[in-house]
């Protein structure tokens, strides 16, 4: 069962570093539309960078064990918010990747398998899950 726990921890630590190291590069599509379509401009690249920072930070967390519950809950709420955009009409679930490019459910379907698979860590690496406040008992 360790290895098991061992193993989805480095599969969201590498989804988190993946999709976190993107967002600091050129204007990104999807963060543009958003801010286009809610008419909120700091979604693009201010929202982007703060968004790929957390991502950076949840995946480094996700490779120390005593860490792991930490990474799995900001994880889990990174995650949880890329879904509720997709749910919004400000993005949508059919999305292209590029400007003129195909709609597709691709990104929504990772969204959900990220999702997943950071609930399951969060799960399982439950007992190391930081309590605000443990420390003044």
């Amino acid at each position: 069962m360790n290895w098991l726990k061992t193993l989805l921890a480095i599969a969201l630590a590498a989804a988190m570093l993946f999709m976190g190291m993107q967002k600091f590069g050129a204007d990104n599509f999807i963060f543009a539309t958003i801010a286009q379509k809610s008419g909120f401009a700091f979604f693009e690249p201010g929202f982007r960078m703060f968004s790929g920072v957390l991502e950076v930070l949840a995946g480094l967390l996700m490779f120390h064990p005593k860490s792991r519950g930490a990474g799995a809950t900001l994880a889990s709420g990174i995650v949880a918010g890329a879904v509720v955009f997709h749910l919004s009409p400000w993005l949508g679930t059919k999305v292209a990747m590029e400007a003129g490019g195909e709609p597709s459910y691709t990104l929504f379907f990772m969204a959900l398998a990220f999702l997943v698979l950071a609930l399951i860590n969060l799960f399982l690496n439950r007992g190391s899950i930081p309590v605000v406040g443990q420390h003044l008992r």
